[in-house]
Formats: structure tokens, sequence, C-alpha cells
């Protein structure tokens, strides 16, 4: 089953080229993961679409806000550390997501 993470930073824009390499990170490793990036504005109209949801190392002070907006839901966040997110490794933020959610 195919899994759908929200990587969220300010606007979207900068967070694409991370999801972009997450989703080919994935697809080397066989693993059916789709990676939309969005503004943190957008988190609520995806809650019923998401399994996960990576934020940017930039918006480490809204995590709380992000907490509270995912409680009542079963879905997980994580903060991307800096040195990823500035890299734009996607080998390990598949390997955040893979970790979180149990993947194999």
């Amino acid at each position: 089953m195919k899994k759908t993470i929200l990587l969220i930073c300010s606007g979207g824009a900068s967070s694409g080229f991370l999801a972009q390499n997450i989703r080919k990170a994935a697809k080397k490793r066989g693993l059916e993961v789709e990676v939309l990036a969005r503004g943190e504005s957008e988190l609520t109209d995806y809650l019923d679409k998401i399994s996960m949801v990576l934020i940017a190392p930039h918006l480490s002070y809204i995590q709380e806000d992000i907490a509270e907006q995912l409680s009542g839901t079963d879905i997980p966040y994580q903060l991307i550390d800096q040195m990823t997110y500035g890299t734009l490794n996607g080998d390990k933020g598949l390997d955040i997501i893979v970790k979180e959610l149990g993947l194999k």
C-alpha cells in the first residue's frame, strides 16, 4: 500500500527538491512512497490523505502547532535535520520515513 508523506516548509518550494529526491530514493529501494511538498498552511487540507508529516528544519518553531493539528489522528510527524534538508539528501529523508512508519 502506497504511503503518502507531506513535507512542509514555508511555501512548499524549497521542499520540492527534497521531496523529489526522496521519491527517487524510494523507487530505487522498491518502496511505494509518495512525497508531496506543500506550505505549512496547507496541512489541514491533507489530513485525510497522508501517512506522515515531515517538517522542514526552519519550521521547528511551529512544531507544537503541527502536533496540535495532528492530535486526534494517527499521523506521526518528524522534524528533518538541517544537514538532510540542506543537502537535499533523499536517502536520509527516506530513512526518516522508513524508521517512523516501519517500512521494509
